[in-house]
């Protein structure tokens, strides 16, 4: 039988004049109860107890009417009232102290629930009790208890309202992803005459389209879905930019059993554009439900990877909720009663603005376009550091090499000892620096590309030529640590704060005479990002390292601070020398790119001890952007590197 708590009776010698005021109390009406060991708040906080475990053995009930009711029963109820919040039983929290009339007494209590997103829904309820003939105080039941507005049978539903996603700005605050035209192509079955001509045809048509403008296309499980479908369906093959529609739309329009229907979507400029930093939205995959069941719903949009899944709980806002009451008909199904007893409007989402430059992004794009090996392309703004394009060529999808990149930077990384060089007076510009075939340090041979021999030649001329046996040779002038003091003053290795991560290098710091050789070439244990050499080289044409930005609002919290001043006679003999590549060295192909004069350093980096497996680097500025370029596997810098950066130069000129 349930237990319930009696109330203890204390006998002592009562005075006649008190006895004859606690009379007139009675009968005037309530009269706040005893302590809550003793009284009906004993009986409130088990039920409250065992409301939330779902056990309510240790408390008493009856209904109404004074009939008991078996706490299995009442247990049973309050999971069919909840419905939809069962799962996530309420909060409970009895407040204050019970007010006691007779045999009746009444405690309020706090009931709080806790909704999809953390909102909050709480109200008061008044629990009402009565003391039965053994001293025993007992819940009265009623589904009113739960929720004012509940009755026999009735149930809590939940409705989600989703808030409009916000977009990613530009840094003209446009929205980069934006709703965009598109044609979703279909077929119903009973007007295809031949499935395999019809498949033939569709297959021929898609791979006509631009690989920019959309994916391949699989049609291999079409004719299942067809002769499943039912005849008069629409069977949607492929959703497809409205570009790209109408690059075949004489092709397919008039196909057997093809339909067509328009539509909007959130989508990027083009279907490659800054896809790796911007990430993607989808509707909520399996494991978004599983991780985060109290935030997504089947049909939510979730950002995944970059910018859209770093800030998607900005980017999405809070959906708003409304919780209703059903009622349960005797078939089992529910019908909404058209009672509301909870809202919270929608909070749309929040913009996120950035840096980003729709044009600059395009021309990095379309730099990259036709490269089949895995690489990046980093544009900054030299004035202010603004990260204006951050492209990526094919490789794993979400892969942003641009900032991500951990790979020695080869010769390009001669720009950084080249300042360290110059900073300690170890070499001038026009001062006679040999360049043999080979230079051997502790038994190891470096050697030039090609191993081509310039003799005793102005450093100006190593530097434009990229000798790596030069450079091995003052490699002892840097000592130990000054490659990486240098890298610092142009911030590698430094924690940067820009909104995405992003690595910022690893410079060779002591070590042998070898491993000194290697790393004042780019080689040997120091690796870097482009970004990171993006801005080293930004660094360079400005007189002085600032962290790149990229994302301005939310702005970041804690960014680099800017760096000193760079030695004024050093950076002028490194930009001569960095306009020395172009004009006479090995970045010579991109002499005659229209506009201001541009300044680089060209880099191959083994990644290994294969030298069919070197990397391709360009470095460089032309005007208020600086560039960095690289090519995984890419072999010469000349054959890969630099003619992407001429690609994109011309594009920019051009615009």
């Amino acid at each position: 039988m349930p237990v319930s708590y009696p109330v203890r009776r204390r006998r002592s010698p009562a005075r006649p004049a008190l006895a004859a005021l606690a009379a007139t109390v009675l009968a005037a009406g309530a009269l706040v109860g005893c302590s809550a060991e003793d009284g009906p708040e004993r009986s409130v906080d088990a039920f409250l107890t065992g409301w939330r475990s779902g056990n309510l053995q240790a408390v008493g009930f009856v209904d109404p009417t004074g009939a008991r009711i078996p706490a299995a029963e009442v247990a049973k109820e309050i999971r069919e009232l909840s419905g939809e919040l069962a799962a996530t039983p309420p909060a409970l929290k009895r407040k204050g102290d019970a007010k006691i009339t007779a045999d009746t007494a009444t405690v309020q209590v706090e009931v709080a629930w806790t909704l999809p997103g953390r909102t909050r829904w709480a109200y008061d309820r008044p629990v009402r009790l009565k003391r039965g003939g053994d001293d025993q105080w007992q819940v009265i039941w009623a589904p009113q208890v739960v929720q004012e507005k509940l009755g026999k049978g009735d149930q809590l539903a939940l409705r989600r309202d989703p808030a409009p996603r916000a977009g990613v700005l530009d840094a003209a605050g446009a929205p980069i992803v934006a709703p965009r035209p598109v044609v979703r192509v279909g077929v119903q079955p009973s007007e295809v005459a031949d499935v395999k001509a019809l498949v033939r045809q569709l297959d021929t048509a898609f791979k006509a389209i631009r690989p920019v403008l959309t994916p391949p296309v699989d049609l291999s499980d079409l004719p299942k879905r067809l002769a499943d479908a039912d005849p008069g369906a629409f069977v949607e093959v492929v959703t497809l930019r409205d570009e790209a529609y109408r690059q075949i739309k004489p092709r397919i329009y008039d196909l057997s059993g093809t339909k067509f229907v328009t539509d909007k979507l959130d989508l990027a400029p083009t279907r490659e554009f800054a896809r790796a930093l911007l990430g993607s939205v989808d509707p909520a995959q399996a494991d978004d439900l599983k991780a985060h069941p109290d935030r997504y719903v089947e049909g939510d949009l979730v950002g995944h990877g970059g910018l859209q899944g770093r800030y998607d709980e900005r980017l999405r806002g809070a959906p708003g909720l409304t919780v209703i009451t059903e009622h349960r008909e005797p078939d089992g199904t529910t019908k909404p009663t058209g009672t509301e007893v909870f809202r919270s409007e929608p909070k749309a989402g929040q913009p996120l603005k950035t840096t980003l430059d729709v044009a600059t992004q395009n021309a990095a794009d379309a730099a990259l376009r036709g490269e089949k090996r895995r690489s990046a392309l980093v544009a900054l703004r030299i004035s202010d550091g603004a990260v204006l394009a951050a492209a990526n060529g094919p490789g794993p999808a979400g892969e942003n090499l641009a900032f991500t990149a951990q790979v020695p930077p080869g010769s390009t990384f001669k720009m950084v000892s080249a300042l360290g060089l110059l900073d300690r007076g170890a070499v001038s510009l026009d001062a006679a620096v040999a360049c043999p075939k080979t230079f051997t340090v502790d038994g190891r041979p470096f050697k030039n590309s090609d191993n081509f021999v310039l003799g005793s030649v102005p450093f100006r001329t190593d530097f434009a030529k990229s000798c790596n046996t030069a450079f091995a040779s003052l490699a002892p002038k840097l000592g130990p640590d000054g490659l990486a003091t240098t890298g610092r003053t142009l911030g590698l290795e430094a924690t940067w704060d820009l909104g995405s991560d992003v690595f910022t290098g690893k410079v060779s710091t002591g070590g042998s005479g070898t491993e000194q050789a290697a790393a004042a070439i780019g080689q040997g244990t120091t690796v870097v990002s482009p970004l990171a050499m993006a801005g080293a080289t930004a660094a360079v044409a400005r007189g002085h390292w600032e962290q790149p930005k990229l994302v301005l609002d939310p702005a970041p919290q804690q960014p680099a601070k800017a760096g000193p001043g760079l030695k004024q006679e050093s950076v002028e003999a490194l930009k001569a020398m960095m306009r020395e590549v172009v004009t006479a060295g090995t970045g010579s192909a991109l002499r005659d790119v229209p506009g201001q004069p541009v300044y680089g350093k060209t880099g191959t980096a083994e990644c290994d001890n294969n030298p069919a497996h070197t990397h391709a680097w360009f470095v460089g500025w032309q005007g208020d952007v600086a560039l960095a370029v690289f090519v995984e596997q890419g072999g010469s810098s000349t054959a890969s590197a630099v003619p992407i950066a001429e690609r994109f130069l011309r594009a920019l000129a051009a615009r």
